[in-house]
């Protein structure tokens, strides 16, 4: 089997933490170079330093803010190299019921991840056309196959990015191009410790207490740690996987309810 992304170049958002990370890191030890974007350039440059140059890759970052379509389209077109491998990947909407979400978290949403995926994939694809190299992972959530109670508004804008991806691959399918989902379940990350104090603090229970009760709800009874939702990605992104495409695959130790 074929994981080896020498030569390749992999644009990874989101990777000064969590699962971003977590998929930087795997890339970089398949023989990727890895560019990593994200807002904070102090944790950038730590990030960078940490990524295994084994291979003697050329590693680097590029400074973005995912609130601003506008500020994304000039950080993706300040890159000089051609992207082989795009990992869209963005923190989460704040939860809440749908029913009292504000206009504008919605709107703050679809640009976060929707709009700036798609000035992302639209500052790429040339490159990946003319290299005949391309792959286009989306992180996104369970939530697309089953919506997850408390978080309307990622539930909403998760469904958009799923099936603008499924278009996106029908349309890019021609040129040797695949664009892919996952769709990680519960994970240890900082956005999942926030989830579960803010479930301990409505139900009354302690922090312990409400993750056990998380972790209850999978069948492996256990989170996700953010190396095994890598591990998907990197899949996705290496020669191996290049008849794969247009799916969505969870992540998420057989919590989802369905197919």
């Amino acid at each position: 089997m074929n994981l080896d992304l020498s030569g390749k170049t992999a644009l990874v958002c989101g990777s000064t933490a969590g699962i971003g990370n977590a998929i930087a890191t795997e890339l970089a030890e398949m023989g990727a170079n890895v560019i990593l974007m994200a807002r904070n350039e102090e944790k950038l440059k730590k990030c960078v330093e940490d990524l295994s140059k084994t291979g003697n890759q050329a590693h680097t970052y590029v400074v973005a803010d995912f609130s601003s379509v506008e500020n994304v389209k000039k950080a993706v077109a300040s890159i000089n190299k051609t992207v082989n491998i795009l990992i869209n990947n963005t923190g989460g909407p704040p939860g809440g019921p749908i029913v009292d979400a504000e206009i504008d978290a919605f709107k703050s949403a679809f640009e976060m991840h929707l709009l700036c995926n798609h000035a992302l994939v639209q500052g790429v694809k040339e490159g990946m056309i003319k290299s005949g190299y391309g792959r286009i992972i989306n992180i996104i959530s369970t939530s697309v196959k089953q919506p997850l109670n408390g978080l309307g508004v990622s539930n909403t804008v998760r469904g958009a990015v799923a099936n603008w991806s499924k278009t996106m691959a029908n349309e890019l399918g021609a040129y040797g191009i695949t664009v892919n989902n996952v769709l990680p379940g519960a994970t240890a990350t900082e956005r999942l410790s926030s989830i579960v104090a803010n479930k301990a603090k409505k139900t009354g229970k302690t922090e312990e207490e409400a993750m056990k009760a998380m972790e209850a709800q999978v069948p492996m009874k256990r989170v996700a740690q953010p190396e095994e939702v890598a591990a998907a990605a990197a899949f996705l992104a290496s020669p191996a996987a290049s008849y794969i495409n247009g799916i969505n695959v969870p992540v998420d130790g057989g919590r989802t309810g369905c197919l």
